[in-house]
């Protein structure tokens, strides 16, 4: 497990670089928070607990659920968009809408169009920081772009989603797609962000 990013009230860890790559956010007011689902270890989970006890698993998308029950039995919650639940092996614990937030610091985004339900998760304390699965994937210069993928259940409503990053804030932004060594995540992300978003409209 790597660190990637320590704030004032949180610590972002690479658990492991997939894919889909998975990051655990020790929260001093949420607790542990799990971004996709590594394979259910005992040694892993007294690992993370060591950081923060271990009670959210947020799935950005299907293509992160692996091993839920195990994690549930460890009194898990697995959190996902109600539009991705259908398609989730595994019990989902709260099907989150729009509306919901996890803290009051940290709420979620709709980016369906790389599957249906594909959601993020944002801190919006500053410096601010994205989780967004699956919505964007590694370009060649290391950033999260847009790309297209050949099984997108609808690239055009993943661009109305991405292309409405362009007013939000952020200063970290973490992937399903995630190379050490080569993935760049901030700070700075939400300008390389729009700085992709403007040339794709040019």
């Amino acid at each position: 497990m790597e660190t990637l990013l320590r704030l004032a009230e949180r610590t972002v860890f690479l658990v492991t670089p997939g894919p889909p790559a998975v990051y655990f956010i020790a929260d001093d007011k949420a607790g542990g928070i799990l971004v996709n689902a590594p394979p259910f270890d005992s040694s892993l989970h007294a690992e993370l607990a060591c950081h923060a006890v271990v009670r959210y698993l947020f799935l950005p998308s299907h293509h992160g659920a692996r091993d839920l029950a195990a994690w549930r039995d460890q009194k898990v919650e697995v959190l996902a968009f109600e539009a991705e639940v259908p398609f989730i092996d595994g019990i989902v614990d709260v099907a989150i809408d729009s509306r919901q937030k996890l803290t009051r610091t940290i709420d979620f985004l709709p980016m369906a169009g790389r599957t249906p339900g594909t959601c993020g998760l944002r801190i919006k304390s500053l410096p601010g920081v994205l989780f967004l699965g699956p919505a964007l994937r590694l370009g060649e210069d290391g950033w999260p772009q847009l790309l297209r993928n050949d099984d997108d259940f609808s690239y055009e409503t993943r661009l109305l989603g991405v292309f409405g990053l362009r007013d939000v804030r952020f200063d970290y932004l973490f992937t399903d797609s995630f190379v050490p060594g080569m993935t760049r995540f901030g700070p700075g992300a939400d300008e390389c962000v729009r700085a992709h978003l403007d040339a794709l409209l040019t």
